[in-house]
């Protein structure tokens, strides 16, 4: 089964905790072990996450994030909080928390990504990178590309967040190094 990069739900958005949670989950027709290899492998991670993960993938370990060169924004810095191969994998990405948490069944994987933001105001925007990043998950997990410019996707999807979020979840748009590569919205 192919994913419908049409159909794929908004993200959902917590303010009830600490800080502001995003969620999205995820139906892939693979099974958790190739769901994992496409989120630690790093030639396959390269198909749709937005940096580089440089590191060892062991609990404590720190992490370093690279950006494309054509996005001249300094590399983050990370930490494995956890990691329960095939199951489970949480990172500090800078100053958020990402957890991939991979539930197997008969049909496949079903795939939790949950995202604590260190601010409200983000919330649009980085819903709206983390939906485009999802579509080119699934499609590198069948085998395609999505045949679509990132940025201008990111474009598309990301006023149906600012309308599910709300404005006060929408005061902080892209970084200048991303419009300075991609254009402004």
């Amino acid at each position: 089964m192919k994913a419908d990069l049409q159909s794929a739900p908004l993200g959902a958005l917590d303010r009830n905790g600490p800080n502001p949670l995003l969620r999205y989950e995820r139906r892939f027709a693979h099974p958790p072990e190739s769901v994992w290899q496409a989120l630690t492998v790093p030639q396959r991670l390269a198909a749709w996450f937005p940096t580089t993960i440089e590191g060892t993938l062991e609990a404590g370990a720190p992490l370093r994030f690279a950006f494309p060169d054509e996005i001249a924004i300094p590399p983050m810095e990370g930490r494995v909080l956890a990691v329960e191969a095939p199951r489970l994998l949480e990172f500090q990405w800078g100053p958020d928390t990402v957890r991939f948490a991979l539930h197997g069944d008969v049909a496949g994987t079903r795939l939790v990504l949950t995202v604590a933001l260190d601010t409200l105001g983000k919330a649009a925007r980085d819903g709206a990178g983390w939906h485009v990043c999802l579509e080119q998950l699934a499609a590198s997990l069948d085998g395609q590309s999505t045949g679509r410019d990132n940025a201008a996707r990111w474009r598309e999807v990301h006023g149906g967040y600012v309308a599910s979020f709300g404005p006060e979840a929408a005061s902080e748009g892209p970084p200048q190094e991303w419009e300075d590569a991609y254009g402004a919205g």
